[in-house]
């Protein structure tokens, strides 16, 4: 983490130091600001939502509301089947599982207020997503559902093995399976990507 944040201080130094960045510049901040992403979201999932219910409820919702937007980029900008077929498969399950989320939040966690909007780091991904080349687009999106599905996998297991709200480890559980699926299915796309 310190050496992505650093990387990320010295190319926007860089940047900076020439005037500003041409595309090219732009596109290697938004690679290290997506890579610096994913161990926040993984510390943030095991200490955070793994022991509070609050905690757990906002960050899973969070990462529903994020996957579906990813996802309906994906299905407007992608040429890949494979990729659409995927991207459509988690926009339908992360709707699905947002719905549940929704009443099991109302049920065991009442006074919380569900998010409304994504929050600067998934906002981020998703400019990121947007700014992509139709060249690099598939590689951006795979490579950030992969990082956002292994911190679902964190936040679901963390919350599962330390939490007592009994209805929503029991939705955790439930969730796993289908979390990774969806991210097997990303890693063999993206070696077939690679290929």
């Amino acid at each position: 983490m310190k050496t992505t944040l650093i990387l990320l201080s010295v190319v926007l130094g860089g940047c900076l130091a020439a005037g500003g960045c041409d595309r090219d510049g732009a596109q290697v901040i938004d690679r290290v600001e997506d890579a610096a992403s994913a161990p926040v979201g993984q510390t943030s999932a095991q200490v955070l939502g793994g022991n509070l219910s609050s905690a757990y409820v906002s960050s899973a919702f969070m990462s529903d509301m994020y996957e579906i937007e990813a996802a309906n980029i994906a299905l407007e900008r992608s040429q890949n089947e494979a990729v659409r077929a995927l991207a459509q498969a988690i926009r339908t399950d992360h709707a699905a599982g947002r719905r549940t989320l929704e009443g099991l939040a109302a049920a065991e966690t009442p006074s919380l207020v569900l998010p409304g909007a994504l929050d600067q780091r998934r906002q981020g991904l998703i400019d990121n997503l947007r700014n992509a080349t139709p060249a690099d687009f598939d590689r951006v999106y795979i490579d950030q559902l992969i990082a956002a599905h292994e911190e679902a996998v964190t936040l679901n297991r963390s919350f599962a093995d330390h939490s007592d709200t009994p209805g929503l480890v029991k939705n955790a559980l439930a969730l796993l399976p289908r979390v990774e699926n969806h991210l097997e299915q990303a890693r063999s796309l993206r070696q077939t990507l690679k290929a």
